[in-house]
Parts: C-alpha cells; sequence; structure tokens
C-alpha cells in the first residue's frame, strides 16, 4: 500500500511540473506560430518569383534564406514549389526553398532552444541550412544525370 502511495505521489509532482512546463512554453510558442503565419502570408508566389529570378546565381541561397525563415508544412511547401516551377524558377532553387521550409526554424529558434539548449538548437539550424543547399546542388544533378 505505501509503494502506491509513493508512485501515486511522484505521479502528482511529475504532472505539476509537466503542466508548468508546458505553460511556460505557451506564450512563446503561440508567437512562433503568429510570426510565422504572417510571414507566410506576406510572401505571395509571385514576389519570391521575383526575387529569384533578379541574380540567379544567389537564387538558391536567398530560397534557403527564405524557407529558412518562412516555416511551413511539407504539404505547403510542395504546392509552392510546383508553383514557383511553374513560374519558370529553377530546380535548384526551388529545392532548396522546400528543404528549408521543412528542416530550418528561424522563427521556432527560441522555443527549440528553450527546450534542446542554445547550443543545440543553433548548431543543428545551421547545419540543416548547409545541407539544404547541398541536396539542392545534388538533386538537380541526380536528376541531370540520370535523365535520357
Amino acid at each position: 500500500m505505501e509503494m502506491i502511495s509513493l508512485i501515486g505521489k511522484k505521479l502528482t509532482v511529475s504532472a505539476r511540473k509537466t503542466t508548468r512546463s508546458f505553460l511556460n512554453t505557451v506564450p512563446v510558442l503561440v508567437a512562433v506560430l503568429l510570426l510565422s503565419g504572417l510571414f507566410n502570408a506576406l510572401t505571395l508566389p509571385s514576389g519570391l518569383v521575383d526575387v529569384f529570378e533578379r541574380d540567379a546565381s544567389f537564387g538558391p541561397l536567398l530560397a534557403s534564406v527564405v524557407g529558412s525563415i518562412a516555416v511551413g508544412h511539407p504539404i505547403t511547401s510542395y504546392v509552392l514549389g510546383g508553383e514557383l516551377l511553374a513560374k519558370g524558377v529553377g530546380l535548384v532553387s526551388v529545392t532548396a526553398l522546400v528543404v528549408s521550409w521543412v528542416t530550418v526554424g528561424v522563427v521556432q529558434l527560441p522555443v527549440e532552444s528553450a527546450h534542446l539548449g542554445r547550443h543545440f538548437a543553433i548548431v543543428r539550424n545551421l547545419l540543416a541550412f548547409i545541407s539544404a543547399l547541398a541536396i539542392a546542388y545534388l538533386t538537380v544533378f541526380t536528376v541531370v544525370s540520370f535523365s535520357l
């Protein structure tokens, strides 16, 4: 009987700590979601086409930066990527945008830092950003190499 009450007390303490931690995270999480939604609402595909076409050599880098800031769901990025491809944006830029959109989270950095540590969050985002560029170029290289 004593064992059951000890487990109950530990469970209650754990539940209180979890609830407190969650409630402390909610304001930051709401702010992140609002900023992300605002950026996505203000960024139109036609505006992105203009940005990427201005300087083709920096298109993939610009696409990675935009994707890093405009965090979103993969399905949304695929639709946006299809629209950009249809309007003439290069495959490298579109791939960089899609990969960074899903893997890099500059807007989510405060939440990620709070839960996983600042150093880890920054290193993970930098590696994801570099990987997005590398994956973009490797994707186009693969497509061109194996197209007959």
